[in-house]
């Protein structure tokens, strides 16, 4: 990349008086001419987007919530990856569902609510504006400028993007009495809460990312035999997805989880550096974020050379049997854990049918003394889904783990097992073999919708697909 122009705006000065460091000084010439001859740009006001109405109307549940209190909702700034570069930027998930601004939403804007003396609050979005071809940040500052970024939007065009109106970054003014998300915890709280039930909208967002990551699941098991030609497999298989995430939505919603052999064993292998050698599972867990960055959050295990082997297919159709009855668990009105429940149940009473376990199924699930058949299985089986992988982290247990299944909520169901390469609990045929099956599910009046059900999920279905894709 090239190299960056000074920031914040530099001093321009003659050469003969420039610092004696990499960052070049604009000679005369360049700061006579720069700022004319450039075309006019006519501003582009369009209709408000699809999301603008349901982000106005979150802005009103979280105005009530608040009486009186100025609230403040950053969008985030850069972070520094390395020296003077910086992480992809993505606005704080709070953010994004307030004001309706995704992918493109620019960064150091502000949300404020403004307490009104009646009732209810004046919100401002503010943030830089686009800077006129006259200015040196134009040219000058590698940040924002848009000689180096490209354009920004004015501030009349997002007024009329997002329906809400906007100011100048350089208009807000924080005070000591601001509730803001980043350090109110109720403020946290409360606005991680009301992402608890989608909306109509949210729920379209959530199926396009569903349907993206299943293109990509296709991406990835079309190219299988390259994957196992490659002695760093696990990376082939995150660049591929890759490529699918960046070319139908934003990026991955999470680093990919792409885990060969026993490295499917650890649940967050996120290094993708080894191989993916046949007749070994491959653990692949992976999610497209879209524009609008809601996410996906699925994954499927794979055979590489296609076939499972008897105990492969043994302990891969369990945590399918786990995924089914945890399925059928969920309905409006049950207790979220009950979920998890009723998947724990069947890895207990399929690792005890093993003889792996030094008590009964029964025993183990004793919720005091129980446990054993946690060693083979150590996460939850359910997360909400949204904005945020694991969305909604804020809210409290009573609403979350403890909280009721609702029509609108869309959470994930994701058994696993996992049997160590050092594990000396179990026979050496399972050593090694990691398995996950993680749908995506949304609740409704008449129970739960998987809506990743389209990405073979059965062992039979799994092999049918390599078959087909490659060959």
């Amino acid at each position: 990349m090239s190299e960056s122009a000074d920031t914040p705006t530099p001093t321009l000065v003659p050469a003969s008086e420039a610092p004696s460091n990499r960052k070049q000084p604009f000679p005369s010439g360049f700061l006579d001419t720069i700022s004319a001859s450039w075309a006019e740009r006519p501003e582009v006001i369009g209709a408000p987007r699809a999301a603008a109405p349901y982000a106005a109307a979150r802005r009103a549940a979280v105005s009530a919530m608040f009486p009186g209190s100025r609230l403040v909702v950053p969008a985030g700034e850069f972070k520094v990856r390395s020296n003077d570069t910086d992480f992809p930027f993505r606005a704080h998930s709070a953010f994004a569902h307030l004001t309706g601004w995704g992918a493109d939403a620019e960064p150091g804007a502000v949300l404020v609510f403004e307490p009104r003396a009646d009732d209810g609050h004046d919100v401002v979005l503010y943030f830089r504006e686009r800077a006129d071809r006259t200015t040196t940040e134009f040219y000058s500052d590698a940040s924002v400028g848009e000689f180096w970024v490209g354009p920004r939007p004015s501030l009349a065009a997002v007024a009329a993007d997002l329906d809400i109106a906007t100011a100048h970054v350089d208009a807000f003014r924080a005070t000591d009495d601001d509730r803001s998300v980043d350090g109110d915890a109720e403020l946290a709280r409360a606005v991680s809460e009301l992402r608890l039930v989608k909306d109509e909208l949210e729920i379209a967002e959530l199926r396009a990312a569903v349907e993206a990551t299943a293109s990509g699941f296709d991406d990835i098991v079309r190219e299988l035999p390259r994957i196992a030609d490659h002695p760093r497999g696990e990376r082939v298989v995150e660049g591929v997805f890759h490529l699918r995430a960046r070319t139908d939505g934003n990026g991955e919603g999470y680093d990919t989880i792409a885990a060969s052999g026993p490295h499917a064993c650890y649940l967050h292998w996120t290094r993708n550096d080894g191989p993916v050698t046949a007749g070994d599972l491959i653990l692949i867990d992976a999610g497209v974020e879209i524009d609008s960055l809601y996410t996906a959050d699925i994954t499927r295990t794979l055979p590489v050379n296609g076939r499972f082997s008897e105990v492969q297919r043994r302990v891969y159709e369990t945590v399918r049997e786990a995924a089914d009855a945890a399925f059928a668990a969920a309905r409006p009105g049950v207790r979220f854990r009950e979920v998890h429940a009723a998947a724990m149940a069947v890895i207990a009473r399929r690792v005890a049918e093993w003889g792996l376990l030094p008590v009964t199924a029964e025993e183990a699930l004793d919720a005091d003394r129980g446990g054993q058949h946690r060693r083979y299985m150590v996460h939850g089986t359910s997360h909400h889904l949204g904005l945020d992988v694991h969305d909604c982290a804020q809210a409290r247990r009573e609403m979350y783990y403890d909280g009721v299944l609702e029509p609108g909520m869309v959470f994930t169901i994701e058994p696993g097992l996992y049997f160590q390469a050092d594990d000396l609990t179990v026979p050496a045929e399972y050593r090694g073999i990691g398995v996950r099956i993680e749908d995506d599910v949304l609740m409704t009046e008449e129970g739960p919708v998987n809506l990743s059900a389209g990405i073979p999920r059965t062992a039979d279905e799994v092999e049918a697909w390599i078959a087909r894709l490659t060959a």
